[in-house]
């Protein structure tokens, strides 16, 4: 943890130095995601702090997409989440949430969902004039797919999380041609994705673990 947050520090200081909401936005974030990582409901709670946090910067750029995306869904879908992985604790261990599995035909609702919510979320941006509107709507689709894994407690929410990281490197890297302070929120995402890997690899490995001693 403390290397990536070292990686936050160095690129605010280095490219930005004003925005401390931005400093405070990935530092709040690469935590809830260490603590998701262990299956731990803490970090469903830090993650509505960022998405609101993220909400505001994302709107200083006219990215009504992922504004929109946060503060309406991301930030909505982790209260959810928190609930349910209160509700289903490992053994009665509220500090570490029961992984579960879900079914072919749940995959297939929930991809016919995402495509409903792509195509609805695209003409709205398109009224909002969002900048760069093409990843914008691409973002709306991984978004999606990762809240709706992590109220479900499918290993694959951080597959979800790890793409979408991908398309927000992209986008912020758009926004820093144009502002070189946004770097810093580039840096933010990049983290994100290393620790979006890694827990994937964790949840799999608690999956296993969990299996074995049912």
């Amino acid at each position: 943890m403390a290397v990536f947050c070292h990686w936050n520090y160095y690129s605010f200081f280095a490219f930005d130095r004003d925005s401390y909401l931005t400093l405070m936005a990935s530092l709040i974030g690469v935590t809830s995601l260490i603590f998701n990582a262990k299956g731990n409901p803490i970090g469903q709670f830090l993650m509505i702090i960022f998405s609101m946090l993220y909400g505001f910067i994302s709107y200083t750029f006219s990215y009504f997409g992922e504004m929109v995306t946060y503060l309406g869904m991301t930030a909505p879908m982790a209260l959810v989440a928190f609930i349910s992985w209160l509700r289903n604790p490992y053994k009665g261990n509220k500090s570490e949430v029961r992984v579960n599995q879900i079914s072919r035909n749940e995959h297939i609702v929930m991809w016919v969902m995402s495509v409903i919510v792509t195509l609805a979320f695209y003409f709205i941006l398109d009224n909002f004039h969002t900048a760069n509107i093409i990843p914008s709507t691409i973002s709306i689709t991984t978004s999606f797919l990762a809240v709706y894994l992590t109220f479900r407690r499918s290993p694959y929410y951080a597959i979800g999380y790890a793409a979408n990281d991908i398309v927000l490197i992209i986008l912020w890297a758009l926004a820093a041609v144009e502002d070189i302070s946004y770097v810093s929120v580039i840096v933010c995402f990049a983290t994100f994705f290393v620790n979006d890997i890694y827990g994937f690899v964790s949840w799999r490995r608690m999956e296993g673990r969990q299996a074995m001693i049912q």
